[in-house]
């Protein structure tokens, strides 16, 4: 039969427990602080960035490695793991004539790749400064380009036939959303003009002057509009061509069409005036071109179709 420990023989195994939790504690912090000197220089010295040839550029045609280290304000030899690729990234947006930025720490080997987007320009365009006009180029999105920031490969697809007048900051959303509709509004849209009243005018061959007044959260339903308009009035009024458009008001458009008149002691064979005639759409009523009897016709209106939002399809009388 064992006897239980004495008193000594508890002490003396108390000792040896409290002994062996120190020396754990111990290995503990030995190993965290190891662990920690390591870290540190790794970070410090392990993964290094040591020149520019350790800087990876893809996916750009028109911004060089150069220009990405002088956006990023790198300087070598820089550690790796302390570069802030979220940092980079907005930075090189906001310095470089690029639409999208994706920076990535590589670590076998050490490098940093640089992943960007061009911006394509698609208008010529100005805006005014306190030195005077300046003139560049828009993208997509209608963010503006510097004429120095857009190479001539940027634009070797052909001329830009589309210009943009008086670009603000502000303007950009509605310009992105012209823009964005461009094709459906047709090819032949050649001015997108910013007043300095705020006021929103686009110009094209076949529907003239369109004045889109101030551009607000009724521009989407302008440019359904116009889509609409643009297909079906120049075959309706193929004798008659148009001189302006005003959608101000969606819901009630006006249209300005040029009327042949010669003025009074006009000499034979002299060209006929243009005059504008103003018509409006105000009315739940079939479409009616009509047309005033007597001297040549001051009005013309063309209303929607009862039940029928402007923008769909009208038919003729």
């Amino acid at each position: 039969m064992t006897r239980p420990p004495g008193p000594e023989r508890r002490r003396q195994l108390q000792r040896q427990r409290r002994h062996h939790q120190l020396r754990n504690i111990w290995r503990l912090l030995v190993l965290t602080a190891l662990s920690a000197g390591l870290g540190y220089a790794l970070l410090r010295w392990g993964w290094l960035l040591n020149g520019p040839e350790q800087v990876e550029v893809v996916g750009s045609r028109q911004v060089s490695r150069e220009q990405v280290i002088a956006a990023a304000d790198l300087s070598f030899p820089t550690p790796l793991l302390g570069l802030q690729p979220r940092r980079i990234a907005a930075e090189l947006a906001a310095a470089l004539p690029v639409e999208q930025v994706q920076v990535n720490r590589l670590m076998a080997p050490p490098r940093l790749r640089v992943a960007l987007v061009d911006r394509e320009p698609v208008a010529r365009a100005q805006r005014a400064q306190a030195s005077g006009i300046e003139t560049g180029y828009v993208d997509r999105l209608g963010n503006w380009m510097g004429s120095q920031q857009n190479p001539r490969a940027a634009v070797s697809s052909g001329p830009l036939r589309l210009e943009v007048v008086g670009w603000q900051p502000r303007h950009r959303a509605a310009l992105a959303l012209i823009l964005g509709r461009r094709s459906d509004l047709g090819a032949d849209l050649s001015l997108i003009r910013f007043d300095p009243d705020g006021n929103l005018s686009l110009l094209s061959s076949r529907l003239g002057l369109v004045r889109l007044g101030t551009p607000d959260n009724r521009l989407a339903r302008q440019l359904q509009v116009l889509q609409q308009l643009s297909r079906e009035l120049p075959a309706r009024l193929a004798y008659q061509p148009l001189h302006s458009l005003d959608l101000s008001d969606p819901e009630q458009p006006e249209l300005g069409l040029v009327v042949s008149r010669r003025g009074r002691g006009a000499p034979e064979g002299s060209p006929p005036t243009p005059r504008p005639i103003v018509a409006s759409t105000p009315g739940p009523t079939p479409p009616r071109f009509a047309a005033a009897a007597g001297d040549p016709p001051d009005a013309t209106r063309a209303e929607p179709p009862a039940g029928q939002a402007a923008g769909q399809p009208v038919g003729r009388d």
